[in-house]
This record gives C-alpha cells, structure tokens and sequence, in this order.
C-alpha cells in the first residue's frame, strides 16, 4: 500500500475514533456508558462485535455486549489484564485493559471477521484507553453522587418517626433515586408469619397483609435474596392477584431485603417499573447501601408507634377501670346486728371477679360474690353484663334459684361471649338470723362458728353459662352471734407461693379461726396480709374478692 493509500486509512480510521467518541456520553450511569461504549465501536469501526468485561476484584467479568459476539473467553480477559493486551485467533479477536493511573477496571474485546491490521488496533486501544478514563471519572463522580445521596436519604430518614410518614420518605427516595414508577415497603411481622405493608407510593393509605411465604416479596423476607426481574410476569413465583385487583401492570422489578445491624430482615423494599426499562446494578448498590439506615429508622418508628399504641391502650383500660368501679359498691352496708367486710383487687387494670350488695327491703340484703372465667377487658364486661342482669332481675324475681336459673339461661344464649362464671349468692334475713344461698360452681364459703367449728356452703349447682335449663337449688343456714362467714374467689385460695403451692381453703380458715374474737374489718386486713405474704413470690397472680360477714 502506497504511502497516501496508508495516509487515507489512518485518516479515516481516526474520524472513526472521534464519531465513535462524539457518540458516547459519560455523563449517564456507569451501566448506560458501558452500553453505549460497545454499541458506538461496532456502528463506527466495523467490526462485527463488542464486548466490554468489569473487573471486580480480581475476577473480570461481562459486562456488555452488541453484535456477534462468541463465547466469552475468561482466560482472553486475564491475559489483557496482565499484558495490557492479548489477540486470539489470528487477530479476528483482540481485548485491551482499561483504566487509569496503573488501576484497571475493565477490558475492552473487539471481535472481527477479519484479521485487525496495527492500524485498526491502534485505534482501537486508543479508544479503549478513553473509556477507561471515562470510566474512572464516571465511577468517581457516581460515587460522590451517590455518597451525596446516602447522606440526604440518612437525613430524610431520621427526619420522622411517625411509620406512614417515614415509609412514604422511604418511597420517594427510592423512586426518586432509580426512576421506579411505584413501591411499597413491606414489614415482616414474625409473629403472625406474615407481611404487610402500611402505605404504597401512588395508592391510598392502605393496610395490606400476605402470608410470609407468598409472592416475591414473600420470598425476599424468607431467603434474604435479591430480586431483579425484567418482566415480573415470566417469574411463576409473581402474583398478580395485587395488579389485578388495582388495574395496574407490572413490568420490571427489584425487591431486596431490609436488614438491620444484626443481619436480621426487618422488611422488603419492592419498586416497580423502572423508567427505560430494567433496575441497574447501581441501583441495588445505592438501596443496599441505605438498608441499614431504613431499618433503623423503621425500628423507631415502630417502637414510637408501640408506645403510642400502649399509652392510648392504657388510657383506655384506665377509664375502663374508673367504669368497673362505679359498677361496684363503695363500701360495704351498714347492717344492724351484722359487721360487713369487703376487699376488691383485679390482677390487671380490669378484671372479670365481682361482688355486689342489693337492699331487698330492710329486713332483707342480697349479696353475691362472683368470679367471670379469665381476666381482663373481656372478663370485665362479662362482669358488667351480670351487674347489669343481677339488677334487672332482682327487681321482677323473688325467688333465689329462678334469679340464678334465669341468669344462667341469659349467658347460655349470649353467643357473643362464650364464657361462664361461678358465682355464689345469698339472701340474708336480718330479722331471723337467717341466711339462704345458692353456690354455683363457686369456692364453697367457710362459716366459722363462734366456737372455731366450720361448715362449708355447698348448695347449689353448677358454674352458670355452660348449660341452657340447668336448675339449682337454695341450701339455708340459721347464723349465731359469733359466727363469721366468708366469701373469695380464687385468686385467694388459688395464690401460689415460690414453689407453686397453693394458698388454699385450709389457711384462709385458720387465719379467720386465729383472729374471730376481732371485728370483720380486721380479720379481714390480717387475711390479705397473709396471703400477700404467702404468695409474694409466686408467679400466679389473679383478681381478688374477699367478702367477711360477723355476726354481733
């Protein structure tokens, strides 16, 4: 070839190199650069394929690639690493390292149906040496981008801890950050196995709840995987049941777990359709990289949501608590002839034990001491409906056993609240020392005599709500000055000590026996003292009522 022939092509071959370099933007993403990097060199050099390799570590691996290409060679890659520079087969394939200040971060392969001559190679490697200095100041500048980014997305996130309003912070940044089109945060709630979300980007504020096993949000939580799909629909593992309830399409998607400083997987961040097309490896770094500021805002915000949801819980049980005990006597009545008692204590703010004095006539006092199944809100306004039974009765049945029958049947056919109680209940006639009673399933009541001898009050039938039609008898006792009757639920006999021994009927008779020549009052006092004391380090702990009636 002459010298102007050889003149021609190096002239040409360079306008080459500068429409291939006009082509290129460095100022995109790394992953959009290295894009255009092996599109432009096989439009502008001829050759019939590209392919650009990454170097992490020290493993090079493909990054990007256009036209017809053969299989990727690892070996070709290593050896430009270390020589700057490798050819293969007769020269139809060369590959040159890429980078800058002695640091290589890539290799750039050419692959052509003919031998490349010195020329064509020469031109090639220059162009190879201006991507890897894009590159370089493509990575630094993403890098400063990016660290810009965390420290405003750290910002942000502390910015709150209100959930619905850091979750929706979370969002924007994400959104914002890989130009996703929608997403949603889901909380892992490992109680319940299940995840749910609080609030999605572009959707009413909303509480939605999957099993923890249950699309790819699902399975994000289970393994801790990351997920970049291109089209959610070809992964069986998608469900659409969502897309289809809201009318919406899913394309592309990345999800990937939210862990906190142990490790644990706190939630899942999900977007969805990316603008232009499938999420980037920087966008996973970017999200990776604030994961553990995310979920360390989302724990405060839970914990502060927490605790507002107890104060407004204890808000509550306390104005429940002002409630039951207005449901309650104030104090015992005043009875000639008779010293009355009473002590009231739930183990929880409510409880379900009630006891209760109504004034039949003045010759006349109903009293009852019941014990509602369990404890709690629920047992309390179980122990509301009977104040609210006992005195509806009482007023149109003047017989014990048919107040107690209709009581029971009116549980029985509640389906509302499937619960019974024990209940012991009794009539006292004042005039003739006389006291009548029915004791349904209830602890049996002791009756002290004045000469320390005791009888129990086991009359009646069984505990009331369990059986529609049930009958009950009364039992009858004349009382004689001197004697004492008492009347608890279980937390008394039922207290346990250190080692899970019961308080039990016998002591609560022994203590009551000691002290009968005192007033009720202080047998009373001397009662509760005891069996603080027996059970101050059990771990059993229930309501208790305690109700002592002496006869003068």
């Amino acid at each position: 070839m002459s010298d102007v022939s050889q003149s021609a092509v190096g002239i040409l071959l360079l306008q080459r190199l500068g429409d291939a370099l006009g082509a290129l933007n460095p100022e995109t993403d790394a992953d959009d650069f290295s894009r255009q990097v092996v599109e432009s060199a096989r439009a502008q050099f001829g050759i019939s394929g590209a392919r650009l390799w990454r170097v992490e570590g020290e493993t090079p691996t493909v990054w990007q690639e256009s036209g017809a290409v053969p299989e990727p060679d690892t070996a070709l890659a290593r050896s430009a690493l270390t020589k700057h520079s490798a050819l293969q087969e007769g020269g139809r394939r060369a590959a040159w390292a890429v980078g800058t200040n002695g640091r290589m971060n890539g290799v750039f392969e050419a692959i052509s149906a003919e031998p490349l001559d010195e020329g064509a190679r020469s031109v090639l490697e220059l162009y190879g040496r201006y991507v890897g200095v894009a590159l370089s100041h493509n990575e630094r500048r993403y890098a400063l981008e990016e660290l810009s980014s965390i420290l405003e997305a750290t910002k942000s996130l502390n910015s709150t801890i209100d959930l619905a309003e850091l979750i929706n912070i979370i969002l924007q940044l994400a959104t914002r950050q890989t130009g996703a089109e929608r997403g949603t945060v889901f909380l892992v709630d490992h109680e319940t196995k299940e995840i749910w979300s609080l609030v999605g980007l572009g959707l009413q504020q909303q509480e939605i709840r999957m099993p923890i096993d249950k699309g790819l949000a699902g399975h994000v939580a289970c393994s801790g995987e990351t997920l970049n799909i291109a089209d959610a629909y070809q992964d069986p593992r998608f469900s659409r049941e969502f897309d289809q309830k809201l009318g919406f399409r899913t394309r592309s998607l990345l999800c990937l777990p939210i862990r906190n400083k142990d490790g644990h997987i706190a939630g899942v961040l999900q977007l969805l359709n990316k603008k232009g097309g499938a999420f980037s490896a920087a966008d996973e770094g970017f999200l990776q990289a604030i994961s553990i500021h995310i979920a360390l805002a989302l724990e405060n915000a839970r914990l502060h949501r927490a605790m507002l949801s107890k104060e407004r819980m204890e808000r509550d049980l306390a104005l429940a608590r002002g409630i039951q005990s207005s449901l309650l006597p104030d104090k015992a009545p005043q009875v000639p002839g008779f010293q009355i008692a009473v002590f009231h204590r739930p183990s929880q703010m409510v409880g379900g034990d009630y006891y209760d004095f109504i004034t039949l006539d003045p010759e006349t006092l109903l009293a009852v001491v019941a014990d509602v199944e369990g404890k709690g809100v629920a047992s309390a306004l179980m122990m509301a409906n009977l104040q609210a039974m006992l005195h509806t009765l009482v007023g149109h049945l003047h017989s014990l056993e048919r107040l107690v029958e209709a009581i029971n049947n009116l549980m029985v056919a509640d389906q509302r609240q499937r619960k019974f109680m024990s209940m012991f209940i009794a009539m006292l006639d004042r005039r003739h020392r006389g006291l009548h009673y029915i004791n349904a399933g209830h602890v049996p009541p002791p009756l002290v005599r004045a000469n320390g001898e005791v009888e129990y009050l086991r009359e009646g039938g069984m505990v009331v709500g369990v059986l529609p039609g049930e009958v009950y008898k009364r039992g009858y006792l004349m009382l004689e000055p001197g004697d004492i009757f008492v009347s608890c639920t279980d937390g008394i006999t039922e207290a346990m000590d250190a080692n899970d021994d019961e308080y039990g009927i016998e002591r609560m008779v022994e203590v009551v026996r000691k002290h009968r020549a005192e007033p009720a009052q202080a047998i009373l006092d001397k009662l509760i003292v005891d069996v603080d004391r027996f059970s101050r380090l059990g771990t059993h702990e229930d309501d208790r009522v305690v109700l002592i009636l002496k006869v003068e």
